[in-house]
């Protein structure tokens, strides 16, 4: 009798570099998704039960275990995204900096803790504590397949909660990678993290599965297009959507240091880091020297494939078209291009481009290029540079390079970004107990940090009567005078207060 059952749907992942297939994965309907989610919420129960020391002491065996197979999850990471070997590896060894903060600080940050009470609640003990939600969708980016979703993974499950993580369908081997780790090195534990692979599509089964809280990594179009389905059900909604970081140069700063730090934030990893340095702000004084130093250090780095290159291809082919787009539109309304231009983009490698001079309103300086360009414009004063920085839609990430550090944090306090490195870039994406996120365009909610623990947990409020107050004002039985005679004495205490 001939088998007439259909094949399950696959996919085909393809290297960035040669275009040729890698591997196939399963596409995950809606009912693989419900499955994975039911089956999470299961194992939840038993996850939740536990001890923080105890799940501490899982999450570490966890990382124990990715540290043990760095080289198979970075040679994955590098296949799948193009990035160079070492850079895999780099990614792979800041997910284990947070993911064992997170191991080890969750205990802490989500113990009960007292709260103060106030003139008519003396005798009542109040106290909150933070509570697992249930179970997490992860929706995760392909230019950091491990680092970025692992900042709500890893912080979730270090909260209580279980996973269902939807890695994007460019970099799917990491994320089944990942959770095969995790299964192998928590077994009793087995499908608290679960990875299920496929198209959009399966990002909208996720959205849809009942989940009791979403964190999306992406574009901001597709963050509204999932924040919709998540607003049927009332789903809470973790976004971070990118961003068009700045960088502000001050007269008195180190212009090889600043130049080092611009080159290795505009244009590592292909320049596809949501907070990679896009805008340079240099007051005038400094622009034309700090533009030499920067074009000196861009030009003598080349794309490639192979073990020394500096930085990869393109992962996803549609955004060279973008790249281009913005580099061409600049230079049609009078930009400089320092280094490069628009014959840089050579599929799948684009050359570093360095422009100055843009218009403020070209899609180079508005719109997330997510390429290997950097924009430097020049400025009358640190009270401009602010303002440019600041005028962009978005606001996740920023850096201030000034003589002092003192006079840094200044300027970095007056920035709208969610996190500023004064005389570094980047900075804060290697300390785990930093929140990370943004507002406006770059989306809303943090990860990482206390932030990013509680960002996975219910707050549960709770009060506890000592003793009978000798006015008991949430009783009907009060006389109304005792009432007013209350209410006279906080009048008068909140009037001298």
């Amino acid at each position: 009798m001939t088998d007439t059952t259909p094949a399950p749907a696959v996919f085909a992942v393809r290297s960035p570099a040669t275009g040729e297939p890698i591997a196939e994965h399963p596409v995950a309907g809606p009912e693989e998704v419900s499955r994975a989610v039911e089956r999470a919420r299961t194992v939840q129960a038993g996850w939740a039960a536990l001890p923080a020391a105890r799940r501490r002491d899982h999450l570490l065996r966890w990382k124990r275990a990715l540290a043990t197979e760095l080289d198979a999850m970075a040679d994955v990471i590098a296949e799948e995204t193009g990035k160079p070997a070492g850079d895999a590896a780099l990614e792979v060894v800041l997910t284990l900096e947070h993911l064992a903060w997170a191991a080890r600080n969750a205990g802490r940050a989500l113990r009960r803790r007292k709260a103060a009470t106030g003139l008519f609640t003396a005798h009542q003990r109040a106290s909150l504590v933070h509570r697992p939600l249930g179970v997490v969708g992860v929706i995760g980016p392909w230019n950091y397949p491990l680092y970025t979703p692992m900042g709500s993974v890893g912080y979730a499950l270090a909260a209580g909660n279980a996973v269902v993580f939807k890695p994007s369908e460019l970099t799917p081997g990491t994320g089944v990678l990942l959770a095969r780790l995790f299964d192998g090195a928590v077994p009793e534990h087995a499908g608290l993290l679960t990875t299920v692979t496929g198209p959009a599509s399966t990002g909208d089964a996720l959205a849809r599965s009942g989940v009791d809280k979403l964190a999306f990594t992406g574009s901001p179009g597709t963050a509204r297009t999932v924040m919709a389905v998540c607003a049927e059900t009332l789903t809470p909604f973790l976004a971070e959507c990118g961003g068009k970081d700045a960088v502000i140069v001050t007269a008195d700063a180190d212009l090889d240091a600043a130049a080092d730090a611009i080159v290795w934030g505009a244009l590592s990893n292909a320049g596809q880091t949501c907070a990679g340095v896009e805008r340079v702000y240099a007051v005038r004084e400094v622009h034309a020297a700090l533009c030499e130093r920067v074009v000196e250090r861009a030009a003598a780095l080349r794309p490639g494939s192979g073990a020394g290159s500096p930085y990869g291809p393109m992962t996803l082919p549609a955004q060279l078209a973008v790249v281009e787009r913005h580099v061409a539109g600049a230079v049609a309304r009078g930009a400089r291009a320092l280094l490069g231009g628009t014959g840089s983009v050579r599929g799948p490698y684009v050359s570093p481009v360095v422009l100055a001079d843009v218009p403020e309103d070209a899609a180079a300086m508005t719109e997330e290029t997510f390429g290997p360009v950097v924009v430097i414009n020049p400025v009358a004063d640190v009270d401009e540079a602010v303002a440019r920085a600041d005028a962009s839609p978005y606001a996740l990430g920023a850096a201030v390079f000034c003589g002092g550090g003192r006079a840094g944090a200044a300027i970095a306090a007056r920035l709208r970004a969610g996190a500023v490195s004064v005389n570094s870039v980047l900075g804060f994406a290697a300390v785990p107990a930093l929140p990370f996120g943004g507002s406006r365009e770059s989306g809303f909610g943090r990860i990482h940090g206390e932030e990013g623990l509680r960002a996975f947990t219910s707050v549960q409020s709770m009060t506890v009567q000592r003793f009978t107050p000798p006015i008991a004002l949430t009783s009907f039985a009060v006389p109304a005078a005792s009432r007013e005679r209350a209410v006279r004495l906080a009048r008068s205490l909140h009037r001298r207060r």
